[in-house]
Parts: structure tokens; sequence; C-alpha cells
């Protein structure tokens, strides 16, 4: 009997998965039998924008933590499919840092030419899966949200693909609950046009923050305060933007700091980051972890070490993206297969992820994260046939990168970088990004 693979989520790692499958299949070898389980109406995972918040037509908690006008925050050449380039979906070159929409058009692109939009189950969410310790199997249960039905599936593996920006990490500071003004988390912060000519306050110094606190200064907002529990971000930014110690409360329209300073602020965005999120996992079966390089219990990063039948795939805090979630999914793909072995000893599986967090706790700064995750995607491609590609170059496309930041925050995005794939430089954006205020495919493809 063929085995049959549960993936959860068709955002860009349930996506990276069905390709793996489907390249082994062009390939002439005999694969599982595909299921993927997607709650949206269509797959993107957070690149499917809404205009919802809260919850959405069927009473689920709404995925997207997409905004209007967000464009990629690192360069594409970070990112790039290496068996799918820009210039192969595009026809030609494009600038170094897309919109949105762009995005979610070259992810679409991929999975269209692979043809697995029939391997996914849309507008379906996972209710829960078992493991069933006599089988040797799951069970999972799902709910087609359109039919308004629930049923129950079994499979051999279990790869949950849901991702872990969209359930967000929302803190609680006195005088909240007075405040006149609003206060939302950036998961549900829609469109920056809303809050021009406000003074905010932004809580949190990543790059929630740093993005939201951007598109907000280029769609006129008034003023801009940062409140940091540890640190800055420390870049050279605009006049009306201010850096301060963290909040310690509030009143109906003021802020108060931890420096004794205070702000009257008409809106608070809490930049607060999210939770690994798994409502639909029993105790053993589900992943606790920080947001960090090195995950708790994942061997090479995905196979669960409680049960290695059970991977997780795109579950790392990441500078690398798409390409990394490719050489995880190749990966999972490969060990299903019986093409890799996984060790049967739990002590070898955990030593694994010890060794890991070692090494990532060596690191000393970004430079060095970001080398250590470009090893690990190394690593991983090492052992399948992914296409190699120059994984140093998209390292070198990260460090050209925060050097352009921290000497213009709001210009960096005005760069071009060449195609570890292709070789090709990209093309210089045709307007600065502080004054393309229009993000539509069809603005930003104009050459």
């Amino acid at each position: 009997m063929k085995k049959r693979v549960a993936v959860i989520g068709a955002g860009p790692s349930g996506l990276a998965q069905l390709r793996a499958f489907q390249s082994a299949k062009a390939k002439g070898e005999d694969i599982p039998e595909v299921v993927c389980f997607e709650k949206q109406s269509n797959w993107g995972g957070l690149w499917n924008y809404t205009w919802r918040t809260g919850l959405d037509e069927h009473g689920e908690p709404v995925h997207c933590s997409m905004y209007r006008y967000l464009w990629s925050n690192g360069p594409k050449e970070g990112l790039e499919f290496a068996d799918y380039s820009f210039e192969e979906h595009f026809g030609k070159q494009i600038a170094s840092y897309p919109p949105r929409a762009v995005l979610f058009d070259y992810i679409e692109g991929r999975v269209k030419k692979a043809g697995v939009r029939d391997w996914i189950r849309f507008s379906t969410t996972v209710r829960m899966v078992k493991y069933n310790e006599g089988k040797g199997n799951f069970t999972v249960t799902v709910h087609d949200l359109k039919a308004d039905r629930m049923y129950e599936e079994d499979f051999d593996n279990v790869i949950v693909a849901s991702g872990h920006f969209s359930v967000p990490n929302v803190p609680e500071y006195p005088g909240f609950d007075k405040f006149n003004g609003r206060v939302l988390h950036a998961h549900d912060f829609r469109d920056a046009r809303e809050f021009a000519g406000k003074d905010l306050l932004l809580l949190g110094s990543s790059y929630s923050a740093e993005d939201i606190g951007s598109q907000c200064w280029k769609y006129g907002a008034k003023s801009i305060t940062v409140a940091y529990r540890n640190a800055p971000m420390g870049f050279k930014w605009p006049d009306n933007w201010k850096e301060v110690p963290k909040l310690v409360r509030m009143d109906e329209s003021t802020a108060y700091f931890a420096d004794g300073t205070s702000k009257k602020v008409d809106a608070v965005i809490l930049c607060t980051g999210y939770k690994h999120h798994f409502p639909f996992l029993p105790d053993d079966l589900r992943l606790k972890t920080a947001n960090r390089l090195a995950t708790n219990d994942l061997y090479k990063g995905v196979a669960y070490v409680h049960n290695p039948k059970l991977f997780y795939v795109g579950m790392q805090d990441q500078w690398f993206t798409f390409n990394m979630f490719d050489a995880q999914a190749w990966w999972v793909r490969d060990a299903i297969m019986g093409k890799i072995k996984i060790p049967t000893d739990k002590k070898v599986l955990v030593k694994d992820v010890e060794d890991r967090v070692k090494h990532e706790d060596a690191g000393q700064d970004a430079h060095d994260a970001i080398h250590y995750q470009g090893d690990y995607v190394k690593e991983l491609i090492a052992e399948t046939d992914y296409p190699s590609f120059d994984v140093d170059g998209a390292c070198e496309a990260f460090f050209e990168w925060k050097d352009h930041k921290k000497q213009d925050i709001m210009a960096f995005r005005n760069h071009a970088y060449k195609s570890v794939i292709t070789g090709t430089m990209a093309p210089v954006h045709h307007t600065p990004w502080k004054d393309a205020l229009e993000d539509s495919m069809e603005s930003y493809l104009r050459n």
C-alpha cells in the first residue's frame, strides 16, 4: 500500500514540500500520496493578503500578518529558488526589493509550473493530529470550512508547515484599558494611511517595529516613537522618529517611559513578535521552542526527536527563507521516501539538537548568525538532489544589506544585488522606495 503524507499549510514552506515531492515524481520516482490541508481559500500563506483581521468568514483566526505596501525587507537575492529564478518567472531580471504582490506572483509561478494545486484541500483547517502507537501512523481530523463538515483520515507521516508568524504575542501594559486611542498588534496592521498625521507609539525593536514604523513615516505619520525593552535599533532615523526606553504605563492620552520622559500619542502598535502555536497538536507532538536559529527538539532542524515520523518545516528564525524551506523540504521528502536514514537512537537525535544550540550560542553577532544559517542550508542540500547554489554569495548579499541599512535605513531598498542563481545584476528600481507610494506589480515591473 502506498504511503500517505499530510502537509499542514500551503504557504512557502508547505509549497516547498509539495514541489519537493513533485520534483521526485518528475524524475520517475514512486512518491507517496501527498495531501495538503490549507485553511485559507488560496495558497501563499502570509503572502496571501487579506483586508480581514481577527476572525475570517468562517470564524477562524485570520492567518494574515501582511499589510498593504509591504516590500521585502531583505534582498530577493537571498531567497531565490535554486530551481526557478526570478528571470525565468518574469522573463527579465527585476529590482532587489519586490513588494508583496510581486513575491506572491513569484511563489505562485513555481507551484503552478509544478502542477500541484490539486494536491491541496483549501478552506480546510486541521483540528487535531493523533499518533496511533499500535498502528504506527497518525489520524488527522480536519474541518472542511465551506461544507462545514469534519472528517478523519490516516497518514504515515505528518509535516507541519503552518508557519510561526501568525499568532501574535500580545503583552499587557498598565493603562491600556484607559487609553483613548487605538491599541493593535502588528498582526492586525493593514494600512499605513490610517495613521497619516498621527503621533504613533510602537513597542518593540525588531523587524516589525522597523518596517511598520518606516511604512507609517513614508505615508505621512506625524511622529514615530519606538520604545525598546533591551536596546534601541540604533539606525539614523528621520527627524520625527525617536527611540526611547521601555514603556512603563499609559493614561488616557500619554505614554510614560522608563527614563522618566513621556509622549502624547494617538495610537499604539505592538511589534512584540509571534508565538509558535499549534492548537491542533497534543502535548506529545507539539513543538515548543523560542524563535531562534536552532529550534528545540528538531533533528536536522526538521524531524521531531520525540517522534521522527513527524516533521516541521520553516520553524527557525530566518535570514534565509524560501530556499531554506526548499532545503528542508527536499531533506524531509528523502527521509520519508527512505533515501535518508534517521537514526533510531533517540540520544543521537537529541545530541544533534544540543550541538546546533551550542553552535548558535557561540555566535557573536548577525554576521555569525547569517553564516550559521547559510551553513545549515548547505548541510541539507549536500544530502539531497536539491540544485546546489552559491549560498556564500547569498550570505554576502545579506552582509551588504546590513551595511546599506546602517548607511541609510530609509534608502536601503534602493540598492541592487547580483542573483546567486543566474549571476545577473538586478537593475536599480525606477523610483526611490520612499517615493514609491504604489505597490502593485504593474507599477513595480515598469522599467
